[in-house]
């Protein structure tokens, strides 16, 4: 059977492990043998008791790096390659753009390496993705970190002693960390502000709760890998211009401009003096130099007006539980592509964009860089041939009359109806008459209420109509039997329609539902 090691990682203060008891056991039902190094996940709260029950079998730090497939969260070092065996496969983190030495390393030694910071950036592959995975959690984490330093409460308050107004948070980059910075801010009570160079992602912006600062001179459209391309001079100088205008009202600045490993300047010094004593910058792109001018990676700095400034390139890792269990099932998800027939057997095919896109080395050969991969994010191409001035007149004309036409037909259709509603109110009786006037109220009552209802309630709503259609539902049911054949007729109907409503409801919320859970 072939064997999986996830060795413990040798990074000094590194708390995470690749591989939870939770994704052990998805790991053993591809039809893995899965050998954890004793004390693995100890830094994860995952102790070898519970990889034991997992089915996992923990063994010495040897035996986990000359398993057939070896996955980690840290590239090795030169030992723990020396201890890989020639036809391992490796899974890890290797940043093989910076760490040529280990790219010839691996070569040397024939291992198949997987770079799972390499993953590209299509849609299909986003579940393989543990940057997305560490930097959502890096985002949440800093603005945990945000707040433990800032000297007041994120929250507005409203006491008997007096009022307090919100934290202001102004959040740098919409990103996957960015926007779970927005989100972990707004949900503590902040009033948050975030801005970013594309202005597709100002939607996205909004949705997590923040006003999404507009800036028409600094956006730009997004570039063909997925990443913001780079500034022009009057971009430059417009960014500059919101970044100090929004940083010296701000009391939590949280920067994650981070791209391709290289951090751009977005915060300089003179804009730190501008902003007030016990302001705090949190830097999560201190790993790639800082977006702050004044970012120590891996240290807490405090200026001399008083400014915090975090630049701790561990934030995933202080939150190792969880990050771990994510980690582990981008590695899962990952072997699940790998292992097509679920029989433990790794198959690498290297005609598929994404798994060529990971793959480093591969029996003494560099397969590094990978071929390019055509991102969803690419701008459509510009067509061949623009319409003509008569084409152009000619469709103008012909939407021009089809809107005529449909103004005409609803003018007829509402002026039919006016009559027939006229017609049965003159020959109907008085009891119908106020039955008929509660009915219309009710009419343009729901539809102002539910069509001001926010997006983010329809779901609670659906329950409510689930509740309303039940009452109509047990009303109909009394008026089946009734010796009126048309009063009969019209509760058959009810009763068929309300009961589509309730069923159909609850189908579509236990779907919804669904999605939400985290069987995987």
């Amino acid at each position: 059977m072939t064997t999986i090691g996830v060795p413990r990682e040798a990074r000094p203060g590194e708390r995470l492990v690749a591989a939870t008891p939770k994704t052990v056991a998805q790991l053993r039902a591809l039809g893995y043998d899965v050998l954890v190094e004793h004390g693995a996940g100890a830094g994860a709260t995952f102790d070898d008791a519970a990889y034991e029950a997992a089915g996992a079998t923990t063994v010495d730090a040897a035996q986990a790096w000359g398993a057939d497939v070896v996955t980690a969260v840290g590239a090795p070092d030169v030992e723990q390659v020396a201890g890989l065996r020639p036809d391992a496969v490796l899974v890890a983190m290797l940043n093989p753009g910076g760490r040529a030495d280990l790219v010839d390393a691996l070569t040397a030694r024939g291992v198949t390496a997987l770079s799972l910071d390499a993953v590209p950036r299509i849609s299909r592959a986003q579940s393989l993705d543990v940057l997305s995975t560490l930097s959502n959690v890096a985002g949440y984490r800093a603005v945990v970190e945000a707040a433990q330093e800032y000297g007041g409460m994120f929250a507005g308050q409203v006491t008997a002693a007096g009022k307090t107004p919100p934290a202001k948070v102004f959040v740098i980059g919409a990103g996957v960390a960015g926007l779970a910075a927005i989100g972990a801010a707004d949900s503590l009570g902040a009033q948050v502000r975030a801005f970013d160079v594309r202005p597709e992602v100002g939607e996205q912006i909004e949705s997590m709760g923040a006003t999404f600062v507009r800036a028409e001179s600094a956006q730009q459209q997004v570039s063909a890998d997925g990443y913001a391309s780079a500034l022009t001079q009057d971009q430059e100088a417009a960014t500059a211009a919101v970044y100090a205008a929004e940083t010296a009202g701000a009391d939590v600045v949280i920067t994650t401009a981070l791209v391709r490993g290289t951090a751009p300047r977005t915060i300089t010094a003179a804009m730190v003096a501008g902003m007030r004593p016990g302001s705090v910058i949190v830097d999560l792109a201190a790993s790639g130099g800082g977006n702050c001018e004044l970012t120590v990676p891996g240290e807490r700095v405090v200026t001399e007006n008083g400014v915090v400034i975090l630049g701790w390139t561990d934030l995933a890792g202080r939150l190792p539980q969880h990050t771990s269990q994510l980690f582990g099932t981008n590695v899962v998800h990952l072997l699940q592509l790998l292992t097509p027939g679920k029989d433990g057997e790794l198959v690498l095919d290297l005609d598929d964009p994404v798994q060529r896109g990971m793959t480093v080395t591969r029996a003494g050969e560099v397969l590094w860089p990978p071929p390019p991969v055509a991102v969803s994010a690419a701008m459509p191409p510009p067509a061949d041939t623009a319409p003509s001035l008569e084409e152009i007149a000619a469709a103008e004309a012909a939407a021009h009359a089809l809107a005529e036409r449909r103004t005409q037909r609803r003018t007829v259709t509402f002026a039919l109806a006016a009559v027939l509603v006229a017609l049965a109110v003159s020959f109907a009786p008085a009891a119908f008459l106020g039955h008929f006037t509660v009915f219309v109220l009710a009419v343009f009552v729901g539809y102002y209420v539910i069509s001001n209802v926010s997006h983010s309630l329809h779901t609670p709503l659906m329950a409510q109509t689930n509740a309303i259609s039940g009452i109509i539902l047990v009303g109909a049911l009394l008026q089946i039997g009734s010796d009126d054949w048309v009063v009969t007729v019209l509760a058959c109907v009810a009763a068929a329609v309300a009961s589509v409503n309730i069923f159909g409801g609850f189908l579509v919320a236990n779907r919804m539902i669904r999605m939400f859970r985290k069987d995987a």
